[in-house]
């Protein structure tokens, strides 16, 4: 089991590059990993409800869906 940092740039900017982190996340926790983010930038605007529930990246599930795996699995997302 290995810990994994993974750090997010963007959010409303590129709905699909701002998702990344957290799909890489949720991959990381189904595979018994201890995964962390970290938001810098413009990342630090999908810690608000309304900028986050506008981001859907393409092909993923919705970053909210997202955000609450990593809540229930108590992820440490840094700001």
């Amino acid at each position: 089991m290995g810990r994994l940092l993974m750090i997010g740039t963007h959010a409303t900017d590129d709905p699909t590059k701002a998702t990344m982190p957290f799909v890489v996340a949720s991959g990381a926790i189904d595979r018994g990993h201890e995964p962390g983010i970290a938001l810098m930038g413009e990342a630090a605007y999908i810690m608000k409800g309304k900028v986050a529930d506008a981001i859907h990246g393409v092909g993923f599930p919705k970053l909210t869906d997202l955000m609450q795996k990593m809540v229930d699995h108590q992820v440490p997302i840094y700001v």
